[in-house]
């Protein structure tokens, strides 16, 4: 799963990223030298709220041990402008596609959004900052709008406001574009959200009605999870009401709305530890309210859990529309509504995959692209643009998140080189 899928990330360790670099390798270290397996009972508000350091590791296996989320961090330097242009040569598309860096320097780049005057704005997974990229004289311009935040991974805007989800609150900025080097003071829109840090980052996708669609992650790789968690809800921002829709989702941190039906689809990490190959990350679709996706019992449509499946049968929970493959990481997605790209592109969905960590031959790193019919019914996947793992198994890049501009060109948000690429198309 990815890095975010994964790492409980406390305020010491947003500060930078080279403390979690330091953080991560000490312990790390301390378990290359155990000699057992490292386990822990996740069962327990005292584990959601106080992880232990290396709880990442909890349930290691043999067959897993020494897979480490450290060796999937970009340095803490960073890199250069001019380093991401040389990697970007790598990348694979179909004829006709191309790609270039829209922005550099969006630190740890999450979900995106794009305002009314044609602002892109940026959460991030590490420092607690937001930013927003502008156009000044044909030049991008990155500025750091919002700072002070827990984890504000996901953005949204509508109607002239920026929406930020933390780990317990989404706020709403006012007239956020004509105030980006200062930033009014928030409104809390929605804060009935449960504390834990793990899991606790968010995606924001509005629906034609203006409520958010928000998944709730669980507090553990794999337990019994708060009543609050493992969720996805619907919310008015208006009034702060909000429904349960579906239940059994373990992490989400990317979804859309169907543009044909208004119906909500998402992609989601299955759980760690049970294998290389096993389970699959998942492409949902909720249908209709009341829907349970499996979590913690089934697991990528079709693998008993074989600790918590205490008698259920995958046969009573809700299918993914497509399976992905394990360990791919599949954050933001988006249905693609431009047209600039080739007419059978339409309504596909595209996700990016940030690629492994509990593996050790890491695979993902790329976006795919998702044909399906509005009723779920006959999924079909091809890759979109691959490359972001050399042939070494070293990242070259994971993508985040992907956002169809206005021009119907496609943003890719990649959180490990801190940049925004463009990818356009040219008969």
């Amino acid at each position: 799963m990815s890095l975010g899928a994964k790492l409980k990330i406390g305020p010491a360790m947003i500060v930078a990223a080279t403390a979690a670099v330091g953080v991560a390798g000490m312990l790390l270290a301390g378990a290359a030298q155990a000699d057992k397996l490292i386990r822990y009972d996740a069962n327990s508000k005292n584990f959601w709220l106080h992880p232990p350091g290396d709880w990442y590791m909890g349930g290691e296996t043999e067959e897993l041990k020494g897979t480490d989320f450290a060796k999937t961090l970009p340095p803490p330097t960073g890199f250069t402008r001019a380093e991401v242009e040389a990697r970007l040569k790598n990348i694979k598309l179909p004829p006709g596609f191309k790609i270039e860096i829209y922005a550099s320097g969006v630190r740890s780049a999450r979900e995106m959004a794009l305002g009314d005057k044609g602002t892109l704005f940026a959460g991030s997974f590490t420092g607690g900052i937001v930013s927003a990229v502008v156009d000044e004289g044909g030049k991008k311009v990155v500025k750091t709008i919002l700072k002070g935040l827990r984890m504000p991974t996901g953005l949204a805007f509508r109607d002239g406001a920026l929406y930020v989800a933390d780990i317990d609150k989404i706020y709403k900025y006012a007239n956020a574009e004509d105030n980006l080097d200062h930033m009014p003071a928030p409104t809390v829109v929605y804060d009935d959200m449960p504390p834990y840090t793990t899991h606790g980052w968010k995606y924001l996708a509005f629906d034609k009605n203006g409520w958010l669609y928000v998944a709730f992650g669980p507090p553990c790789n794999i337990c019994l999870p708060p009543t609050s968690t493992a969720q996805v809800r619907h919310i008015n921002p208006a009034n702060g009401l909000a429904e349960l829709v579906a239940i059994g989702i373990r992490n989400s941190v990317g979804g859309d709305v169907d543009p044909r039906t208004d119906q909500y689809w998402f992609s989601e990490n299955g759980r760690d530890w049970l294998g290389s190959d096993i389970p699959s990350d998942k492409l949902n679709h909720i249908a209709r309210m009341g829907e349970d996706f499996g979590f913690p019992y089934c697991h990528g449509g079709d693998i008993p859990d074989p600790d918590l499946a205490m008698g259920h049968k995958c046969s009573e929970f809700t299918p993914p529309v497509f399976k992905l493959g394990a360990h791919m990481a599949p954050l933001g997605m988006k249905f693609y509504t431009g047209d600039q790209f080739p007419a059978d592109y339409k309504d596909s969905i595209i996700i990016a995959e940030h690629g492994s960590w509990n593996r050790h031959q890491y695979q993902g790193g790329r976006l795919v692209r998702i044909t399906v019919d509005p009723d779920g019914k006959n999924a079909k996947q091809e890759v979109f643009a691959s490359g972001w793992i050399g042939p070494n198994n070293k990242y070259l890049g994971r993508p985040s998140d992907v956002l169809v501009a206005k021009d119907g060109s496609l943003l890719v948000a990649d959180d490990y080189n801190s940049a925004i690429y463009r990818i356009s198309y040219s008969k």
